[in-house]
C-alpha cells in the first residue's frame, strides 16, 4: 500500500469536499462576480471579452504569463468552433484549468511507496507567518491517524516561539519532537532527529526550518547544510522539500516561490489560508509558471483542514 493511500482515502470523504467548497467561497465570489461583469451584454465570446476575461484573471492572481496562456488556449478553441456563446465560457475557462494543472501536476502522493523509504524524510521551508508549523502539525495528525509514526526536527532554531509552537503542535498531535536550545545549528537539530528516527524505526520525519527570506546565498548555504547532514543518515533525504506559501500574500507569494526554488530543490508546495482571501487564483499561475505540484492546501483553521489536492476537486468547486 502507498504510503499515502490512507490519507487519500479520508479526504474524499463528503465533509473534506464541504471543506473545501466553504474554504474557497472568497475566491469564486469574486472571481464569478468579475466574469459576469466581463460578458455583461454580450452573446458571444468576441475580442472584447476576452479582453475582459483576461483582466479578470490577472487581477484573480492567476499571473500574467499564466493568463496569456489561457486566453491563448480559449481563442483557439472560439477559432475552431467558429461560434461560442457566453454561456458556455465558464465550461471552457473550467476545463482549460484544469488542463493546465493536470500538465504542471503530474506528481501523486501515491506514487510513493512507504517500502522505499524509510524514514520518508520532508524537509519544510517558507517565510514566517505563512502558516509553516501549523502546516507541518496539521500534516503530522494526518499521518498519524493513517496510522504512521511521526517524528518532528525544530531545525528552526532561531526563534524560540518557532521551537516552542512546534512542540504544542507535537504535544496537541501526540507526536515526539527532537528540539535543541535556541540558537543550535539547526544540521544538527535534524542530523539529531534523523539518526532518532531510524533508531525508533519512525515512519516519517518532517523538519521544520527557519521562516527567514535572507540572502540567497545565505539560504542556500543554510539548507544545503541541513539536506548535507541529513543525507549521512538516510541517503537520498530529504525526500521531499516542501513550500509553504501563504495565498492571501497574492503575487508576493510568487516571487517567495522564486527565492526557495532558486535556494533549494523544492518539489512540493502547500498553499495555506485559502479561506481567507480571494486569492486563490495563485494556485493556478504558480503551479504552471514553477512546474511543482501543490501537494497540499489549508482551507480552514480545524485540525482537519488541511488536504491533499486534487486538482479536479478544486477546479469543480471553484466553478460550483
Amino acid at each position: 500500500m502507498g504510503l499515502f493511500d490512507f490519507f487519500k482515502k479520508k479526504e474524499t470523504a463528503p465533509e473534506a469536499q464541504e471543506a473545501l467548497d466553504k474554504g474557497l467561497e472568497k475566491t469564486k465570489e469574486g472571481f464569478f462576480s468579475k466574469i459576469t461583469k466581463a460578458v455583461a451584454g454580450k452573446s458571444s465570446v468576441d475580442d472584447e471579452v476576452l479582453d475582459n476575461l483576461e483582466e479578470v484573471l490577472v487581477t484573480s492572481d492567476v499571473g500574467v504569463t499564466t493568463t496569456l496562456k489561457i486566453i491563448k488556449r480559449i481563442e483557439e478553441r472560439v477559432s475552431k468552433d467558429k461560434y461560442v456563446n457566453t454561456s458556455e465560457l465558464n465550461f471552457i475557462l473550467r476545463d482549460e484549468i484544469q488542463l493546465l494543472l493536470s500538465e504542471n501536476n503530474s506528481n501523486d502522493f501515491r506514487q510513493f511507496e512507504y517500502g522505499d523509504h524509510k524514514p520518508y524524510v520532508i524537509m519544510v521551508v517558507g517565510v514566517n507567518g505563512v502558516g509553516k508549523t501549523t502546516t507541518i502539525g496539521k500534516l503530522a495528525h494526518k499521518l498519524k491517524e493513517s496510522g504512521l509514526k511521526v517524528v518532528l526536527g525544530a531545525a528552526d532554531t532561531f526563534r524560540a516561539a518557532a521551537v516552542d509552537q512546534l512542540k504544542l503542535w507535537g504535544q496537541r498531535v501526540d507526536v515526539r519532537v527532537v528540539a535543541q536550545p535556541m540558537g543550535s545549528d539547526p544540521a544538527a537539530v535534524a542530523f539529531d532527529t534523523l539518526q532518532s528516527a531510524v533508531a525508533n524505526g519512525e515512519d516519517v520525519v518532517i523538519i521544520d526550518t527557519a521562516g527567514r527570506l535572507h540572502n540567497k546565498v545565505g539560504l542556500m548555504n543554510e539548507l544545503g547544510k541541513i539536506k548535507q547532514v541529513m543525507q549521512k543518515v538516510v541517503p537520498g533525504a530529504p525526500h521531499e522539500i516542501l513550500l509553504v506559501l501563504d495565498a492571501s500574500t497574492g503575487q508576493n507569494a510568487f516571487e517567495q516561490c522564486k527565492q526557495f526554488t532558486e535556494a533549494t530543490d523544492v518539489n512540493a508546495l502547500a498553499i495555506t489560508k485559502l479561506d481567507g482571501t480571494a486569492k486563490g487564483g495563485v494556485i493556478i499561475g504558480i503551479s504552471d509558471q514553477f512546474k511543482i505540484p501543490v501537494k497540499y492546501i489549508g482551507v480552514g483553521e480545524k485540525i482537519g483542514d488541511l488536504q491533499l489536492f486534487d486538482k479536479k476537486e478544486f477546479v469543480n468547486s471553484l466553478f460550483k
